[in-house]
């Protein structure tokens, strides 16, 4: 279901990919720098999810910016909040690279706002960035660092832009509930040398949504 989020004066193209019970769960997905939501990984994961009872919003933000980024997140977020045809339990925020970063910010925001209802379960960052290419003295980690909710990274562990060490380090300071899965020897794209492209988003998957079903029954066993 394609439509179109009020977002300042312009609109943000996203789409509903709905299974075909009532959901209970969202996740709301959004690209990288480059590229929309069409993005091949972002149409299989949503496909994925929705197929298993999970609704995925998915949404282009195109800019370069991160903070105009969350911006557009956080309306999205409010957006399936207010929904009349979706009345959800609770959402997860998902991103790829910088997408990731902008949930991550998204999440760190709404969680120290004083009317926090538990509306975000969690947190799912897919390739993040957390530093530039040959660049690692300067770590993207902020917002990671004040996040509550549990959290899911799926990066490549060859990625040149998530150094393996760096990032198991930020994740052991992290209060929050957290997980790692790493994807053996993929890049920051995750393309992985004698695997095809499906046979990885399948892993990525499977992955995410084992998680989210693990956080979703954690909570309300």
């Amino acid at each position: 279901v394609k439509v179109k989020i009020p977002f300042g004066n312009k609109y943000l193209d996203a789409i509903f990919s709905v299974p075909e019970k009532k959901p209970a769960y969202g996740v709301i997905l959004t690209h990288g720098a480059g590229g929309d939501m069409n993005f091949p990984h972002l149409v299989s994961l949503a496909a994925h999810l929705a197929s298993h009872g999970v609704l995925c919003l998915r949404f282009t933000c195109k800019g370069l910016n991160v903070a105009y980024r969350t911006k557009a997140f956080k309306t999205v977020v409010e957006y399936l909040k207010l929904s009349d045809d979706y009345k959800l339990s609770g959402v997860f925020l998902a991103g790829r690279s910088m997408g990731s970063r902008a949930a991550a910010s998204v999440v760190r925001q709404l969680s120290q706002d004083e009317d926090d209802d538990g509306f975000i379960q969690g947190l799912v960052c897919l390739s993040y960035p957390l530093h530039r290419p040959k660049l690692q003295s300067k770590l993207r980690d902020e917002d990671l660092l004040l996040v509550r909710c549990p959290v899911l990274f799926v990066s490549g562990s060859a990625d040149e832009m998530c150094e393996k060490q760096l990032l198991e380090g930020v994740v052991s300071k992290m209060k929050a509930p957290k997980k790692i899965h790493w994807i053996d020897k993929a890049n920051h794209g995750m393309a992985v040398k004698g695997r095809t492209t499906d046979d990885v988003m399948e892993e990525i998957n499977a992955q995410v949504f084992s998680w989210l079903r693990e956080n979703v029954q954690l909570e309300y066993k």
